[in-house]
């Protein structure tokens, strides 16, 4: 069953909007679908795990579970930054894996309709890119979706542990 709710005259029911969390790194806005999260917190104390990639800050205990904490900015291929008050774990849950992303700061619930989200431009397909799912357009601003599997599962160089 979906919800009717009406913008100017066009009937758009729930089926046709994707809810996300949207987040910043940087100077970009990015956004992952609420169903994915399972929760947002400040930085907690992370434990270094040896020999780990250079993107895996390590892990966390989250009420009695181990959790492994990615920085999303280095995965991206990003300029490391120091973590600031605003820096959040958002804690993903994907099948049966949850891990922690760190961002710089989670902006807001945003509701955004199907027809406002294209593929990404061929330009953008290299391999920095390689884990955008799509572009969003929402008041005049480009919103960046990122695919979650494709973060997970594609394997990159190891870098020395900083």
């Amino acid at each position: 069953m979906s919800t009717d709710t009406s913008t100017a005259g066009n009937s758009i029911t729930s089926d046709d909007v994707l809810q996300l969390v949207g987040f910043q790194l940087g100077n970009e806005e990015f956004g992952i679908e609420i169903t994915s999260i399972q929760e947002i917190n400040r930085m907690p104390f992370i434990t270094r795990v040896p020999n780990s990639p250079y993107h895996v800050k390590g892990v966390m205990n989250l009420r009695g579970k181990t959790v492994p904490v990615m920085d999303l900015r280095i995965r991206l291929s990003m300029d490391n930054k120091p973590f600031t008050d605003d820096t959040r774990i958002i804690v993903v849950k994907m099948e049966t894996e949850v891990i922690g992303f760190i961002v710089d700061s989670v902006t807001e619930v945003i509701r955004l309709s199907k027809s406002n989200i294209e593929e990404p431009p061929d330009f953008l397909r290299t391999i920095d890119t390689e884990f955008i799912d799509s572009v969003g357009k929402i008041k005049g601003k480009l919103l960046i979706l990122l695919d979650l599997n494709k973060i997970l599962q594609t394997q990159t160089t190891e870098l020395p542990i900083q």
